[in-house]
């Protein structure tokens, strides 16, 4: 286990210089930065080429690249064009979506697998074709069509929830906006638990386990769903990246000041140093969790073994 984990970090080394190159290179070309920063007037010659010296943009592309990635490793992400730090937006924002994401992990979890493993005893079933439905109609309804209509009514018409978040973002603020982010990977988790719960209820371990008498909720739990419930993992390990890099819209719904507002405003100011930043950071939780995902893998099912 130990030589598996050192080589899985020593593979990460090289997908993560390669993300990163592939997201400074998208980012320096989708604009000039520079003239966001003099507003709609165009900026003079020798104030752009001020500019570009302060923050680098003077120097060759690969040499930025080095130059941040060197600085990256000391722990700064450089600064943003307003003068502020990229690690202090990141301080006040990723406590915020990481709260946010797992309230929606939570909804997964829960929600999702509880619904997968119901649905998946009773193929064929009327609860079966009626969770199916509402999963389809989750999975094809858009989450900013979801979030205005859930803002609109649980707090607009109905006064259950407060319409925005407020600055302090605590759990009991974040679980209709966690619901909305989760709603649907939440369709998809369900649907995947109950195509693996039905295909491995018919294979020869779960007939050995019934046949030897065992009560059916342990042949349920510690047979059946630790079985089945491997590429459900995956699915959710991978979505953990994704859901904190997928925020945008849920923040901005809710006027949350998490990763998603932060990446929104970067985008839209043409401020590279923030979204190469937060993107970076993203890429290093997509990878570690995809590690600790491999790692559950021997968790839940005894014959995978690394060496």
């Amino acid at each position: 286990m130990g030589r598996y984990v050192v080589r899985r970090l020593l593979q990460m080394i090289p997908v993560f210089i390669g993300a990163t190159l592939l997201i400074f290179l998208m980012v320096n070309v989708m604009g000039d930065p520079i003239a966001g920063l003099c507003g709609d007037r165009q900026c003079d010659p020798a104030t752009a080429a001020q500019l570009k010296k302060e923050f680098g943009l003077d120097k060759p592309v690969w040499q930025q690249y080095l130059t941040y990635m060197g600085n990256v490793f000391t722990g700064d992400f450089g600064t943003a064009f307003n003068g502020q730090k990229v690690t202090e937006l990141m301080s006040t924002a990723f406590p915020v979506t990481i709260r946010l994401t797992i309230v929606a992990i939570l909804f997964e979890i829960v929600i999702g697998i509880t619904l997968g493993v119901i649905t998946g005893l009773r193929r064929g079933k009327p609860v079966d074709t009626s969770v199916l439905m509402m999963t389809l109609v989750v999975i094809s309804i858009p989450t900013f069509v979801t979030g205005l209509l859930l803002q609109l009514l649980l707090g607009v018409e109905w006064g259950w929830i407060k319409p925005s978040v407020s600055t302090d973002a605590t759990f009991s603020e974040l679980i209709v906006p966690g619901l909305v982010l989760a709603s649907v990977s939440l369709a998809y988790v369900t649907r995947l638990t109950r195509t693996s719960i039905a295909e491995n209820r018919r294979s020869d371990y779960v007939r050995t386990a019934v046949a030897k008498g065992l009560p059916r909720r342990r042949v349920i739990t510690r047979h059946l769903l630790r079985n089945s419930l491997i590429p459900v993992v995956t699915f959710i390990g991978t979505d953990i990246g994704a859901l904190m890099g997928g925020a945008i819209v849920t923040e901005r719904i809710f006027n949350i000041h998490g990763v998603g507002y932060q990446l929104y405003q970067g985008i839209l100011r043409q401020n590279t140093q923030t979204v190469v930043g937060f993107v970076t950071v993203l890429v290093l939780v997509f990878l570690v969790a995809n590690l600790l995902v491999d790692l559950l893998y021997a968790v839940l099912d005894p014959r995978i073994r690394y060496a």
